[in-house]
């Protein structure tokens, strides 16, 4: 595509790791004189930690907590033993949770966190560098961890002594705590990240933003996989290329009781309201029967680019007629004039899967117009206007046919390639995001980059890794 596309090259990269968000902080204080705070959650993605200083010689442990309804989530540190654990307390039974492999730490630890994401609680410790993992347990079995009433309930707290640590005598002082800060969980990297544009597929920038800076969605990473995340959104400054946090989004899903942290989502301006179409990743496990992924799509005429939000939704049908399809994700809308189109990707398994297109008058009433159907593994669809015509760019990951890996296709709506857009291609599946800027563009992607130490394993990822043209 050189004579519409420049060659682009790397220009910046970015990673915003918060376990308590910027934007979320419930609270904030300095050498705490108190232990417990009510904290109440829109939905199952929250984080409680503390700054400690250094422990004596017999120090008790310290615990961070998250509390309510008879439930209690304890991430704890002891010191002498240089050991890190979880104790769960629910339906009247507490169980203990140590990892043996990665639950011992080496050296001090300045800095311990306790993180709800989905059904996963996970411990993480600090010392002067990156967070790292030290256990995590699914609470799926114990929890409804997705309640509205037990997430508005919730405290958060800290404690000197861990109840799987009893003793007879007076317990010695922990490492003391310097700041107690709670709130709603943050981010270990971000991926899938989509301009937010109006309806017609345009910039979105409210009247108030500068014009060197631009709104993108994200999935905001957890420690852990699918069902760990939940979509963010970010301002983007196109000059410095600094990321700066603004709004976090959760669903309701028709049928199903519950907030969810789907991702993989597109905002988009419609008039006075916005669509928020997003795909059903919040609960995704490969290794149950029947496992699926789907679309849905929600209205509403909030301010969705600051605070926190947890959206009713309906079913956004994508159609897969003559498809073998046993999912849909990554949808991105456009209104022309003939009507919409709706690109989206469709597995024939997990995890084989290729792009397709939808067009129709109304999203309610949309049918297939194509789908690559030969391609293995190409996702990250997005409706692109270039030289005048629309036009659809991919991402083929390394696990495509031979000639359609680590590159980033364009096809026409009629997903025939025309040409590629010559740019490098990090690790993972990035989407290829164009945002035009001074006359010409900028490309968003991001890479496969873990974080957190072994334990969390894939689905930390990753760099935004943002190209200028050459």
């Amino acid at each position: 595509m050189t004579a519409v596309l420049p060659r682009f090259e790397i220009a910046g990269r970015r990673r915003p790791v918060d376990l308590v968000s910027p934007t979320s902080v419930l609270v904030d204080e300095a050498d705490p004189d108190r232990t417990s705070w009510p904290t109440p959650h829109p939905a199952p993605c929250a984080a409680v930690c503390v700054s400690l200083g250094p422990a004596g010689s017999g120090a008790a442990p310290v615990g961070v907590e998250l509390a309510g309804g008879g439930v209690r989530l304890t991430g704890w540190y002891d010191a002498g033993r240089g050991r890190v654990g979880l104790e769960v307390t629910a339906s009247g039974r507490t169980t203990s949770h140590t990892s043996r492999r990665h639950g011992r730490t080496d050296g001090a630890v300045t800095e311990l966190g306790l993180t709800l994401t989905g059904t996963h609680l996970t411990v993480l410790t600090r010392a002067d560098g990156p967070w790292v993992a030290r256990g995590r347990v699914d609470l799926r079995d114990r929890v409804d961890t997705r309640d509205e009433s037990w997430l508005a309930s919730l405290t958060s707290g800290w404690r000197t002594r861990s109840p799987a640590q009893p003793s007879r005598r007076s317990p010695t002082p922990g490492p003391p705590v310097r700041r107690f800060r709670a709130g709603g969980f943050g981010q270990l990297g971000l991926r899938d990240l989509r301009q937010v544009t109006d309806a017609d597929g345009t910039t979105y920038r409210p009247s108030s933003m500068p014009a060197d800076r631009v709104l993108l969605t994200a999935t905001s990473a957890g420690p852990g996989f699918f069902d760990t995340a939940h979509t963010s959104v970010w301002e983007l400054d196109l000059v410095g290329l600094a990321l700066t946090h603004r709004a976090d989004l959760f669903f309701r899903r028709p049928g199903s009781p519950g907030a969810y942290g789907d991702h993989a989502t597109h905002l988009v301006r419609d008039g006075d309201r916005w669509l928020v179409a997003t795909s059903t990743w919040g609960d995704f496990d490969p290794d149950l029967p029947g496992a699926t992924v789907g679309t849905t799509l929600a209205e509403t005429s909030a301010d969705l680019l600051t605070g926190r939000h947890l959206l009713d939704t309906r079913p956004l049908t994508l159609p897969t007629t003559g498809l073998r399809s046993v999912g849909v994700w990554d949808p991105h809308l456009v209104r022309t004039d003939e009507g919409w189109l709706v690109g989206f990707v469709s597995a024939t398994r997990f995890f084989r899967f290729h792009p397709a297109l939808a067009t129709g008058p109304a999203l309610d009433s949309l049918e297939l117009r194509a789908a690559a159907s030969a391609r293995t593994a190409t996702e990250g669809t997005t409706l692109t206007r270039l030289d005048g015509e629309w036009r659809v760019l991919a991402s083929d990951g390394r696990d495509g046919r031979r000639g359609e890996r680590c590159r980033y296709p364009v096809l026409d709506l009629d997903l025939r390639e025309t040409g590629t857009v010559d740019a490098p291609y990090p690790s993972n599946i990035p989407w290829p995001t164009l945002v035009p800027h001074g006359g010409s563009w900028l490309l968003v992607g991001f890479d496969g980059e873990e974080y957190g130490g072994p334990l969390p394993g894939y689905g930390t990822h990753g760099d935004v890794v943002l190209m200028r043209p050459v």
